[in-house]
């Protein structure tokens, strides 16, 4: 396998959790890998199901980089441990730590059963801390490292009444703030994304119900945008590249939305 030499990522590290995508097509996970393998990162794919890091691994690996699948569930520790291991048995260091994974499910804090709030904090928060748990220890030895953790708008805005999702990645925002805060002497950056409505394969199966065809939804979405569209998963995965590169060597503690405007208000 070759690496791009000139890449802003070159010769770092990247384990992404949630790498793979829940349907055919672009991800925030899925274009985020590829993209970090793209600027010259070792990638390391993880996610929950196996096929799923398996198809970006072979993406990265198609167009002629190298690329290690890993299956692991972000809510169980030892897993979360496994797949660091696994990273620093191939690479001997983790340079980047990405996180993406996360669940939505409807309703409000009445219609919220306590198993379903339960799941979503599991996965979409307590998945961040595992990770950052196991992955810290590794970047403080190192001197070095970046963490980009994705959040949503969904965390300082309302949008659905989906409350275990809304408070889950709120914590994720301040989360990201106190790790930045705690080891920015130890030479580690942690920022968060907060994606607005982004064209991906899982935002499309979620609310597809809501309309008659593709073509209504997507309309419908690209009106509620200030930029007049949705973004699509390389605009995340953009802004990932730049906050994990060291162009951004100067930037952490930072909530970033990435939302074509969605977040200014109203108008």
């Amino acid at each position: 396998m070759s690496e791009a030499k000139a890449g802003r990522l070159a010769g770092k590290v990247a384990l992404v959790f949630g790498a793979g995508s829940s349907a055919p097509g672009w991800g925030n996970g899925k274009a985020t890998a590829v993209a970090y393998a793209r600027e010259g990162a070792r990638v390391v794919a993880v996610d929950k199901v196996a096929d799923a890091a398996e198809e970006t691994a072979a993406l990265i690996a198609a167009e002629g980089f190298a690329a290690l699948a890993v299956t692991a569930d972000v809510t169980k520790g030892p897993e979360v441990a496994a797949a660091v291991e696994r990273t620093l048995a191939a690479h001997g260091r983790i340079d980047i730590l990405h996180n993406n994974v996360g669940i939505t499910e409807p309703g409000g804090p009445v219609e919220t059963s306590e198993e379903s709030w339960r799941r979503v904090l599991d996965t979409d928060l307590t998945g961040v801390f595992l990770t950052c748990k196991h992955v810290l220890p590794v970047m403080v030895a190192q001197r070095s490292g970046a963490i980009v953790n994705i959040s949503s708008i969904a965390a300082i805005r309302w949008a659905y009444p989906y409350i275990g999702y809304a408070a889950a990645k709120a914590g994720v925002n301040q989360f990201t703030v106190a790790v930045a805060r705690q080891h920015a002497r130890d030479g580690i950056r942690a920022n968060a994304i907060l994606p607005g409505l982004i064209d991906t394969p899982m935002a499309r199966s979620q609310i597809a119900a809501h309309y008659k065809d593709a073509e209504e939804m997507r309309r419908a979405r690209d009106a509620l945008c200030p930029l007049g569209f949705q973004g699509s998963a390389w605009d995340i995965a953009a802004a990932s590249v730049f906050l994990a590169s060291d162009e951004a060597r100067y930037i952490t503690g930072v909530c970033l939305p990435v939302d074509g405007g969605l977040s200014l208000g109203i108008g």
